[in-house]
């Protein structure tokens, strides 16, 4: 497939050019201080903290890494009136239902098979050696376990877990989901959809039934429009495969200059945005970019990724854009707006909306408010 690969071409634009507009960037003279850093806090693109006497805002996802920090994803604001850090609690034992295993901690080294208790009071296993990931965040490498001595994902490892426990259904039934996409490729599997929605809980579970099922139909008509109806899992032009590594960035390209191609719903490319999404998902996609071909859980995780946390060329996050009534058409700015917005492709703008609007009728719901173009 050689057509141009919208989300990408967006990061990269942020990425390169630094978008004041995207970020929303605080005047570097603000002089009180933000909510105090957290660890086990996640903060999206835009959230402000405080920490050792500092401003910092978010440009993306991030948990459990403090500012300044290594990856970028801090922009330092500049020195403030106070505030900073608050201290880690020191880990203890969690005990319930018969359960007495250490509470987990930010940065500590888990093996496989170790056992903690979170801070959501629930017990967690570890599906794979991580440091110090997120049990609620990164579900590749953690399954909930319960007091039986028993976890309650697959077990199987590669993101493949299981639904998540808190946020009820899926607003899209399988039989939906099929009449949706009668002819997709059969790696992107409904489960595998299922399994993604505990990285973001909020997705398709924000607001009424209806805005719930908007928001559901409106990522997935952007992403039958990226796949083609999810019939592509990678990229087609295989030409482009060896640009998509930026030499400059600290960590390289490890998993060879070809590896970042455009994988999954939105065609997750360069190397960049494997680690902005690997480190957003407890998922080491930098080193391991096949995961977004092979495991559906973790290819379905990074376009909720996109969804969730990035604003592309837009003003706010798809998301947003979905649950606070700024309509279908902002979905569209923030994931390709830069190539189809303001009259530049009406076309590719027109087989987004056709989609959305197939999607809400099988939904049995209307289009929402806000405009449905862009």
């Amino acid at each position: 497939m050689s057509r141009v690969h919208g989300l990408a071409m967006i990061a990269v634009m942020a990425v390169v050019s630094g978008i004041v507009a995207v970020f929303n960037i605080m005047p570097a003279s603000a002089a009180s201080c933000a909510a105090a850093w957290q660890a086990t806090a996640v903060y999206t693109n835009g959230a402000t903290v405080s920490h050792d006497g500092h401003n910092y805002q978010a440009k993306w996802w991030t948990q459990n890494e403090a500012p300044p920090g290594s990856s970028g994803v801090w922009q330092d604001q500049g020195a403030c009136g106070g505030g900073g850090q608050q201290p880690n609690p020191p880990a203890q034992t969690g005990t319930a239902g018969g359960c007495s295993f250490p509470a987990w901690a930010q940065g500590q080294n888990y093996a496989a098979g170790d056992i903690v208790k979170f801070t959501d009071g629930q017990f967690y296993i570890a599906e794979h050696d991580n440091p110090g990931y997120s049990p609620v965040i990164s579900t590749w490498y953690w399954d909930p376990y319960s007091c039986s001595g028993s976890g309650g994902g697959s077990g199987s490892g590669g993101g493949s877990t299981a639904p998540p426990s808190s946020g009820g259904s899926f607003v899209v039934s399988e039989a939906q989901f099929n009449q949706m996409f009668p002819s997709r490729n059969s790696f992107y599997t409904y489960s595998g959809l299922v399994a993604a929605l505990s990285a973001y809980p909020a997705f398709a579970g924000t607001g009424s039934d209806e805005q719930r099922k908007q928001e559901a139909a409106a990522f997935l008509a952007n992403v039958n429009h990226e796949t083609g109806g999810l019939v592509y899992v990678v990229e087609q032009n295989t030409a482009n495969y060896p640009a998509y590594c930026d030499a400059s960035q600290s960590y390289g390209c490890p998993a060879g200059q070809a590896a970042y191609y455009g994988r999954g719903p939105i065609q997750l490319s360069w190397n960049f945005n494997y680690k902005a999404a690997g480190d957003a998902l407890g998922i080491d996609l930098l080193h391991n970019p096949n995961l977004v071909q092979t495991d559906p859980a973790v290819a379905w995780k990074t376009a909720l990724w996109y969804w969730n946390t990035q604003s592309g060329p837009g003003t706010m996050t798809p998301h947003n854009a979905m649950v606070n009534g700024a309509g279908f058409g902002e979905t569209i700015r923030s994931i390709n707006g830069s190539l189809e917005c303001g009259g530049r492709n009406p076309a590719q703008v027109q087989s987004r909306v056709s989609a959305y609007q197939r999607f809400v009728s099988i939904l049995g719901v209307g289009v929402g408010g806000g405009s449905l173009s862009c």
